[in-house]
């Protein structure tokens, strides 16, 4: 069965994102590095933005993941750069229930419950499904998810986009991979444990 995996970059006080919700890729607290460009290459290259790719001269085959699924909020980030579908080579899946249709043909907009609908995802052939975000998605989908891969930065920010935007809703996870990179990101990797 397929996994639903929450690849995510996260501050050591656990946001995903600053208070005011943007991109927050390049920010103080989330530099790219060029270890952690090496890292996300070798091991998650379908996570790049196609820009990305593009620019890295990246056309291979994914390696973890053939579906990508957000929320709308993390989804609109890409809208503001001006990407309609910033992963056109996976299967993009945006969660909302206030989008009446996508902006773009590659990009797939579901408006019910998204655990159902993952839980039918993860049923069918294929490689992994990423969680690319943001915390009330990834709240939603909490009991559906199986792996947390969280690339830790070494910064507290006091406040933002947290991790999980949700309910009490305690969840056990055992931790099964590590990676320290020289840019002090830390590549924290979790599997969902039954209690």
């Amino acid at each position: 069965m397929r996994k639903l995996v929450y690849y995510v970059a996260t501050t050591l006080d656990g946001f995903i994102a600053g208070p005011d919700g943007g991109d927050p890729s390049g920010q103080e607290y989330f530099p790219v590095t060029p270890d952690l460009v090496q890292f996300i290459v070798q091991n998650y290259p379908e996570t790049l933005p196609a820009p990305a790719r593009q620019a890295l001269g990246i056309d291979g085959p994914a390696l973890a993941f053939d579906t990508v699924v957000e929320g709308r909020h993390s989804y609109e980030i890409g809208l503001a750069a001006g990407l309609t579908n910033a992963y056109p080579h996976l299967r993009h899946i945006v969660f909302s229930r206030s989008m009446a249709a996508s902006p773009d043909p590659g990009v797939e907009v579901v408006n019910s419950d998204p655990a159902p609908f993952v839980r039918k995802l993860k049923s069918d052939v294929g490689k992994d499904l990423w969680l690319v975000g943001g915390g009330k998605i990834a709240a939603a989908l909490l009991p559906e998810i199986d792996r947390l891969v969280l690339k830790q930065n070494p910064y507290v920010i006091g406040s933002g986009v947290p991790l999980f935007d949700g309910p009490f809703a305690p969840s056990r996870f055992q931790p099964v991979d590590e990676v320290l990179l020289d840019g002090g990101v830390r590549v924290l990797t979790y599997d969902r444990r039954e209690q």
